[in-house]
């Protein structure tokens, strides 16, 4: 019996290490205070491409102000140290209330880059078809969230 857990083309080159997105996915969401994550690439100046991590909290674990946010973003960077090796460690984390979807409820993953990589939406073209987006508001918000 065979069981595939992810495809091939969701893998990320992070300074010659070729990392699974999904497997980073898992080591997120087995921490206690994730309930579902999604993992891109974005440009990275020195690895070439970074890991940039959009984490749904459980909404005991949601940080009250930046230092509880810092801290709950550094203990998800060592717990996927721990799970799977510090080049897989995110560079980049933002919490959100929920992941741009499609109605049939994929994620988007395109958008996430494109956010990740810092785009402007100065129009539609940038990120392309959103005719399938279940909800506008979460990419609204995500667009408008700093990651520090």
């Amino acid at each position: 019996y065979f069981w595939i857990m992810g495809r091939v083309d969701d893998v990320i080159n992070v300074s010659g290490h070729r990392l699974g997105t999904m497997e980073v996915e898992s080591a997120l969401v087995s921490h206690e205070a994730v309930v579902e994550a999604a993992v891109v690439g974005m440009p990275h100046e020195i690895k070439g491409t970074g890991v940039a991590a959009f984490c749904t909290l459980e909404p005991q674990h949601a940080p009250a102000d930046d230092a509880a946010a810092a801290k709950l973003k550094e203990s998800l960077r060592a717990h996927v140290a721990t799970e799977i090796g510090a080049i897989a460690k995110p560079d980049q984390i933002r919490f959100t209330d929920a992941l741009p979807k499609t109605r049939s409820g994929k994620i988007m993953r395109r958008l996430l880059r494109s956010i990740a990589a810092g785009e402007t939406d100065s129009g539609q073209d940038t990120v392309g078809d959103t005719t399938t987006l279940e909800d506008f508001s979460v990419l609204a918000k995500l667009r408008e969230s700093d990651e520090a």
